[in-house]
């Protein structure tokens, strides 16, 4: 599965050592600085201030969606707000029970544990978590074969919060166990306008509306990438010497990152080019596809169809992948004719 954060730095450009720095720097620390996401925001403070005032931990939460939309800040931010410690991990680096048992043990009264790719727990290391976040125990096993004995282990009571990109693989049983789920959804231009804005503050950079809406068009509908985005149009601004990021540079820069106008980079384009070129717009299967992309099939699924489905542009379909006939204009394709009765009549005539 691809890094999130290098295949954001190829979206942005070259990616550079300062930009988890910034990203860090970025992240809001309490909800009413939080940009978006409305409902959600909504019913967390409700739940936030109930947990406080009967003073238990909140309960066991589950967040889930593509990569940069703020699992890891939501989790901070919920931490903040209760007041007590995060304590990060993710779901490969706890590799069998005793890491998992050494870092529950470590957490204070109502601290939160965030577990980011939980869907990548050790079946094992899931099977213990279980007693741990119903329970507030957890069992532990000392000695050899008739001399093994169980020892129960109380826990300070706490929340988990996990996060994942594929809630497809997180078990029935793990899932049942979370008392809220939230389904972050790719961000609206009008508010990662708001939050370019706000990281243009923090970063004391000024920028025009008109800049900011174009970057925000740009992002594929992700805070992280906005923020990448509106730092290389800082960049390109500085060295034309300009005071302020405006519109012009902005989109000047865009284009030579190889960003279009709805937010598709090189490696979006070249998916669909392969597809349309190579398998005549569709349908492909999924290992098909990701052979022929040179590709591993997860990167696929988990980084580049979400935003693609999203903008209409590629349609998933039991048989396999197709192009769009939007992506055939988008990429100023002439769509070949459609057969009566074929596949391509569902997606390009009136059936």
């Amino acid at each position: 599965m691809a890094d999130e954060s290098t295949r954001e730095g190829m979206i942005s450009g070259t990616k550079r050592e300062d930009d988890v720095g910034y990203d860090l720097t970025l992240r809001p620390k309490t909800l009413r600085e939080y940009i978006g996401q409305r409902a959600h925001k909504e019913n967390l403070e409700v739940f936030v201030q109930a947990a406080i005032a009967r003073g238990e931990p909140l309960e066991h939460v589950l967040i889930h969606g593509p990569p940069g939309l703020g699992k890891t800040t939501l989790a901070q931010i919920l931490a903040n707000e209760l007041g007590v410690q995060m304590h990060a991990t993710s779901g490969p680096a706890i590799e069998h029970k005793g890491a998992l048992a050494g870092m529950l043990t470590r957490l204070s009264e109502r601290d939160v544990l965030f577990i980011d790719e939980i869907h990548r727990l050790q079946p094992a290391v899931e099977e213990n978590l279980y007693p741990a976040i119903e329970d507030f125990r957890i069992d532990i096993v000392t000695g050899d074969g008739p001399h093994a004995q169980a020892i129960q282990l109380p826990l300070q009571p706490f929340t988990l919060v996990a996060a994942t990109t594929r809630t497809a693989l997180v078990t029935g049983p793990l899932r049942s166990r979370f008392g809220m789920e939230i389904r972050l959804d790719f961000y609206p231009p009008e508010d990662l306008a708001l939050i370019v804005h706000r990281s243009a503050r923090m970063l004391k950079i000024a920028i025009t509306d008109d800049a900011a809406m174009e970057i925000a068009t740009r992002a594929r509908g992700t805070p992280r990438i906005a923020n990448r985005l509106l730092r290389r149009a800082r960049d390109f601004a500085q060295v034309a010497k300009q005071s302020q990021v405006e519109c012009e540079i902005a989109r000047l820069a865009l284009d030579r990152l190889g960003v279009d106008r709805l937010g598709l980079d090189e490696m979006d384009r070249r998916l669909l080019r392969v597809l349309i070129e190579n398998f005549n717009g569709g349908p492909a299967g999924l290992e098909t596809l990701a052979a022929a992309l040179a590709e591993p099939k997860d990167t696929i699924e988990d980084v580049y169809e979400p935003f693609l489905l999203r903008q209409g542009l590629l349609l998933r379909t039991p048989r396999g992948r197709h192009a769009s006939l939007r992506a055939y204009n988008h990429l100023g394709v002439s769509p070949p004719a459609a057969p009566p009765g074929g596949p391509q009549g569902t997606l390009f005539g009136s059936g």
